[in-house]
């Protein structure tokens, strides 16, 4: 029997054209929306939590949008971020705004291949790790790469965000 071709993200498409590998491994998705989700689903798929990131959009007070990357365990702090992209100040995206903006839904919001490329910073303990696991672009999809290839492709800025 044959396998399930699985059907390409924004995601997947920008980092194929970028020449980066990366492992997609699907989980079922209940649609639940639950606060320490993202724990659940990298125990669900074997992965550490601390290497498993997640994707917060946040908005500058002129409008403007920077992407948060951290793991999935922790709170993004605010103030820090702010500072680390040079902004008086971000405050968080009101979910009903995210598919409009990034063009991903919550639960399956990645830092790879939005509607348009924003600014984003990735926790400082990525460099931890030589792979790191984000959302692959919906609910149901991770993709595993490597941290210098998710920090090069999203020309993310490294930096303390977590509280």
């Amino acid at each position: 029997m044959k396998a399930a071709k699985l059907q390409k993200t924004n995601a997947m498409r920008e980092l194929d054209r970028a020449g980066v590998a990366y492992e997609a491994r699907t989980y079922e998705d209940d649609g639940e929306e639950a606060s320490g989700l993202g724990i659940t689903i990298a125990k669900m798929l074997g992965e550490d939590p601390d290497q498993s990131f997640k994707t917060l959009v946040t908005e500058t007070p002129e409008g403007g949008h920077v992407v948060c990357c951290i793991p999935v365990a922790e709170e993004l702090d605010l103030k820090a971020a702010a500072r680390a992209a040079g902004a008086k100040s971000l405050s968080m995206m009101h979910v009903r705004d995210l598919v409009g903006v990034t063009g991903y839904v919550r639960g399956g919001c990645s830092p790879i291949g939005m509607k348009k490329r924003f600014p984003t910073l990735l926790d400082e303990t990525c460099v931890l790790f030589d792979t790191i696991n984000i959302s692959g672009g919906r609910r149901g999809l991770s993709l595993t790469l490597a941290t210098d290839d998710l920090i090069r492709v999203t020309d993310a800025v490294v930096a303390p965000i977590c509280r």
